[in-house]
């Protein structure tokens, strides 16, 4: 299948991409890889167009630990050296519901954070905690850190676990952006 051709089917698609009933062959590995930043490259360059990196992304996957680019002719495996996305933006929207808090990917994905997108936030390394929202097919976003000390600003510490956390509400969901 040509790109063009794949580009307008792609395209085409109202929704998600129908991967359950594509079944290409595994073709290995290629030199793509999605920088930490959130950029993608190929050999070793920055691709520069935004459309083409949209097309990419939205026959991403991951399986296991693993990512692949899949389409109905090929699946190949690509590197991401930490999350597929970054989120950039987010806006508080007023609901029934309380607050909610709406993310934005830095490649255009929005979701509502909640049980089915939540935070999370990698504490491994107390002085530089890594927040992460899960968006679709469960591809993570890492949250910017201006997005994050925005979110401290809003956040209000509570009791969780026995310990306290700075915690930030979206709707009725609440998550924590780290102990204090």
């Amino acid at each position: 299948m040509d790109l063009h051709t794949l580009t307008t089917d792609i395209e085409k698609l109202d929704s998600e991409p129908p991967f359950d009933q594509w079944h290409p062959p595994f073709c290995g590995d290629i030199d793509m890889v999605i920088k930490a930043d959130g950029s993608w490259w190929y050999n070793g360059s920055p691709i520069g167009r935004e459309r083409m990196v949209k097309l990419f992304a939205r026959v991403l996957l991951k399986e296991g630990d693993d990512y692949f680019l899949k389409t109905p002719a090929e699946k190949v495996r690509v590197q991401v050296e930490d999350a597929p996305f970054v989120i950039s933006q987010w806006h508080q929207h007023d609901t029934d519901e309380g607050p909610a808090i709406e993310v934005v990917s830095n490649l255009g994905h929005s979701a509502i954070l909640s049980s089915t997108h939540p935070l999370e936030v990698d504490e491994t390394d107390n002085e530089n905690p890594r927040p992460y929202v899960t968006l679709h097919r469960g591809l993570t976003a890492l949250v910017h850190r201006n997005v994050y000390y925005q979110w401290i600003n809003i956040a209000s510490p509570a009791i969780k676990n026995g310990e306290e956390h700075l915690m930030l509400k979206s709707g009725r969901a609440e998550f924590s952006l780290g102990r204090l």
